[in-house]
């Protein structure tokens, strides 16, 4: 229960594929300049998500089908360049680039989901 049971898939919450931030992500991990097209449009698929306590999980899940589709295993490049580790720090940290508000349940840096600090996303 709680505010995230709106965002679980189970209950028909449908999580946002955030195409722009992935590839944002991707960009920012191996040092690209990222176009301003591409961060307008990742900053616009995270704020069209009306439930603010679900976009946390939406950004862990794209993260998540990112290192699926590239094969990723623990500790390893997710592209050249670019670490698993750095990505997932990339990628929680977009809610403060895009000055989008998310919950801070934790009260640990504001505009940073929370689950970049643990280590199995």
């Amino acid at each position: 229960s709680g505010p995230w049971s709106w965002c679980d898939p189970a209950t028909g919450y449908k999580v946002s594929t955030l195409t722009g931030c992935r590839a944002m992500v991707k960009l920012q991990c191996v040092g690209s300049q990222v176009p301003e097209a591409v961060l307008r449009d990742c900053c616009q698929q995270l704020a069209d998500i009306n439930n603010e306590w679900c976009r946390c999980g939406d950004l862990s899940s794209m993260l998540r089908s990112v290192y699926q589709e590239l094969g990723v295993r623990e500790g390893k490049e997710v592209l050249p360049g670019c670490l698993k580790e750095v990505m997932k720090l990339t990628a929680a940290s977009v809610p403060e680039v895009c000055k989008v508000p998310i919950p801070n349940p934790s009260g640990d840096r504001a505009g940073v989901c929370y689950w970049a600090a643990y280590p199995d996303v």
